[in-house]
């Protein structure tokens, strides 16, 4: 039997010819629900994605999705592992019968990836000490520390200009390449993703409701705040949800939004929620 016809990653046309593409959750397929499983922030907490995972793959359907929202380095210890971890997971996850398509595994970027990628990038700012100062003291030092190096010595490539902080990230890639499948995985993850019925909207932290996807920017990574303001439903969608609340409160949930970010890797649990293409609550996993 022929496999069925998905959605590929696809331009949002109809949400202002935005320029990014944005992964597309297809519609279930007939005789499948299309939940959609949604992990909030690690942060590098190995132990509690492993256990969430167990809890998930207990409880998955045929037709279900994963949805992962972003940061997964930072501030925890385990870093590479996180990572080592969600690739495990994608396999088994992608060899279940009868047919899972690549979209319905879907990881955004979050405030974490966004630093570490411009931390790769470092040797081209105008001002390198000041950008890793302010990189530092959002949870950086652990994704340092988890690829060979740490904040000492990016202080010390710093004060020797441009070739220094090119070997250093040089370095820093070597690493990133010795970790099977992270350099690939780091560079593909999504800015945001959507359900094809166009009812659920997944962001990383932030959106600012007044301005359309396509004005977003980084308020994705950087507008945490402006979620809360959310209070009527976003250029349709019935539900924006994300991963990571500055306040780490755990699961809330409002007429128009879900935030589910429980403080991974700051001592505070790992949050992961089953939602209905209608973005009702249909399970919660707390580890």
């Amino acid at each position: 039997m022929a496999a069925p016809s998905h959605s590929t990653t696809t331009q949002v046309r109809s949400r202002g010819n935005v320029d990014q593409f944005y992964p597309i959750l297809r519609k279930p397929v007939p005789g499948s629900e299309g939940r959609i499983w949604t992990v909030g922030a690690i942060h590098g907490e190995i132990y509690k994605l492993e256990m969430l995972h167990d809890a998930i793959a207990a409880r998955l359907r045929p037709g279900d999705c994963m949805v992962y929202l972003g940061n997964y380095m930072g501030y925890g210890n385990d870093v590479t592992e996180v990572l080592t971890e969600i690739l495990r997971f994608r396999c088994w996850f992608m060899a279940r019968p009868p047919f899972v398509h690549e979209d319905d595994f879907v990881m955004l970027r979050g405030a974490q990836e966004e630093m570490f990628q411009k931390l790769l990038q470092i040797q081209f700012a105008a001002r390198p000490q000041d950008l890793l100062d302010w990189m530092l003291r959002r949870g950086l030092e652990s994704t340092l520390l988890a690829y060979g190096t740490d904040a000492a010595a990016g202080y010390k490539a710093a004060k020797e200009g441009t070739l220094g902080l090119t070997y250093w990230t040089t370095d820093i890639r070597r690493q990133l390449k010795a970790h099977a499948g992270h350099e690939i995985l780091i560079t593909k993850l999504k800015r945001a993703a959507y359900t094809e019925e166009e009812s659920i909207l997944f962001v990383a932290a932030g959106l600012d409701n007044t301005k359309p996807l396509q004005g977003q920017a980084d308020a994705l990574w950087w507008a945490p705040r402006c979620f809360e303001h959310i209070d009527q439903p976003y250029r349709g969608f019935r539900k924006v949800v994300r991963g990571y609340d500055p306040d780490h409160r755990g699961l809330v949930e409002t007429d128009c939004t879900i935030s589910i970010d429980g403080g991974a890797g700051r001592g505070g649990t790992l949050i992961g929620v089953c939602l209905s293409r209608d973005g009702s609550l249909e399970d919660i996993v707390t580890v």
